[in-house]
């Protein structure tokens, strides 16, 4: 609002106002339909139904959820859910998660996801959608599961991958320096005080998930009441609010072998920006990704800043074509802030729009655009360069 509100202003802060306090809140919640496919251990696959009259046609996308975040990431409300934009839109739209990590869980590792949880969804969701290739979409280190994934198992019916704001370099991530001296020696024989912390609980409680989530926005939350207060005449904005909120109120816990992997792999000896990692005795390579992929880095990202993540375009020298892009938003918001439906979300649809498998009778047939292409570009600028 204006310093000196406008009577507009005035009673679009009051309708806002009295929505809050008899409705307790203008966010638009309701989760978009959805049906259960299949669940397995830590798995459980979701088709959304498709939208009134709508006729879902082509390709299915496979939503990956990150390890601790709920899949809110993908439907965080009405007007800002990338679900609710691809079943608009008449795409086959598929989401796994892995429901709530008990202290039973911490013996779960990386492998248990990249070896059973997403390639199992992606056999599935293909078989669910008449045999055609999945696109696989994953936010954060959901995208780093996805391509190990499809480094690992070449085999599965995967027609692309997409990653948003996953983290592969992690010396780019200025909030890794105030805990680099807990870290320990890379390679030394004692354990920092975080693996002993990690271990001693089994892994990350949902409370220190949800407060580790916050901290990465500390001056946002610091001043939010004040800009809350200037902006009580904008639903839109409180309704983004009210949903980031609610997102984070729904953290997840880490099991205890997963967190390490990740603490120890990622964090500790930045394993993934080698493009190499090992799991269960099995090194898997960036280099072994022989299907396309579309990375993105967010403007405004701490924790993944574009520095950050850009070096994957390096790493998947075997991809057909990379193509890397920066769009506005934080590591939420350029998932699904309000610029989003705008950048993130249309690059996304021309990504899967030009790399829809044709059908040949009753069997798709696996067809790249761009053979052989490497590029980089930004959002809004329109131009590629060469990556490699």
């Amino acid at each position: 609002m204006d310093l000196i509100p406008k009577p507009d202003q005035i009673v679009a802060a009051s309708a806002n106002v009295a929505q809050k306090v008899l409705y307790g809140g203008v966010a638009d919640l309701r989760p978009m339909p959805r049906t259960l496919v299949e669940d397995g251990p830590m798995r459980e696959l979701y088709h959304y139904r498709p939208a009134g009259r709508v006729r879902e046609t082509g390709d299915p996308v496979l939503l990956v959820t990150p390890l601790a975040a709920p899949a809110l990431c993908y439907d965080l409300r009405r007007g800002c859910s990338l679900v609710e934009h691809l079943v608009t839109q008449g795409r086959p739209t598929y989401l796994v998660e892995y429901g709530q990590v008990a202290f039973k869980d911490r013996a779960l590792g990386l492998e248990h996801w990249v070896s059973e949880v997403l390639p199992e969804a992606v056999r599935r969701t293909s078989e669910h959608a008449g045999g055609r290739p999945v696109h696989v979409v994953g936010w954060s280190i959901g995208g780093i599961i996805s391509l190990l994934t499809a480094a690992a198992w070449p085999e599965l019916p995967i027609a692309t991958v997409t990653v948003v704001g996953s983290p592969v370099d992690v010396t780019q991530v200025p909030l890794i320096a105030p805990v680099r001296p807990l870290l320990g020696v890379a390679g030394g024989s004692k354990a920092s005080p975080i693996s002993l912390a990690y271990r001693l609980m089994g892994g990350m409680p949902e409370p220190l998930v949800r407060s580790a989530f916050q901290l990465t926005s500390f001056n946002k939350l610091v001043t939010k009441p004040f800009v809350t207060l200037a902006k009580l005449d904008d639903t839109d904005f409180l309704a983004q609010l009210e949903a980031v909120d609610r997102f984070t109120a729904n953290m997840i816990a880490y099991p205890g072998r997963s967190f390490g992997q990740l603490y120890h792999r990622m964090i500790r000896h930045n394993e993934v920006a080698t493009g190499t990692v090992e799991l269960d005795g099995r090194e898997l390579r960036f280099a072994d990704v022989t299907v396309p992929v579309l990375a993105f880095g967010g403007a405004d990202d701490v924790i993944a800043p574009v520095s950050c993540v850009e070096p994957v375009v390096g790493l998947l020298t075997g991809s057909p074509e990379v193509r890397f892009e920066v769009v506005p938003g934080g590591h939420l918001g350029m998932l699904t802030g309000r610029r989003a439906r705008g950048t993130t979300w249309r690059l996304l649809d021309e990504w899967l729009t030009a790399h829809a498998e044709p059908m040949i009778g009753s069997n798709p047939r696996r067809r790249f655009s761009s053979a052989g292409s490497r590029s980089l570009s930004t959002a809004g600028k329109g131009r590629g360069r060469s990556a490699g």
